[in-house]
């Protein structure tokens, strides 16, 4: 529950924050809500819905600043090959850390 309501605080602030251009709020609302119900029993088509969610400028990876919640938290620990984003694979591996 603390993870999803730590998620739609983040929703609120990049929603009244004036930086932020070319966000699309439903998308970070969606993901943060499909984050919010993953468990270790989701399915690789949760995570890659979850993916497509984050992955806000189409370019097939999550960098930092497009990571949310539990996600952004466990960047380092989900970027197996160290390159500073990720693939749906190493996405995948939230479902682990969701033990």
């Amino acid at each position: 529950m603390k993870k999803v309501l730590a998620s739609f605080i983040l929703v609120a602030a990049l929603s009244s924050c004036n930086g932020v251009k070319n966000v699309n709020t439903s998308n970070v609302s969606d993901a943060a809500s499909l984050l919010g119900s993953l468990s270790s029993n989701s399915t690789v088509q949760q995570v890659a819905s979850l993916f497509s969610l984050l992955d806000t400028d189409k370019n097939e990876a999550i960098s930092s600043t497009e990571a949310i919640g539990s996600v952004s938290e466990n960047f380092s620990t989900l970027d197996t090959d160290g390159n500073s984003s990720l693939n749906v694979t190493e996405l995948q591996g939230i479902l682990a850390l969701l033990k």
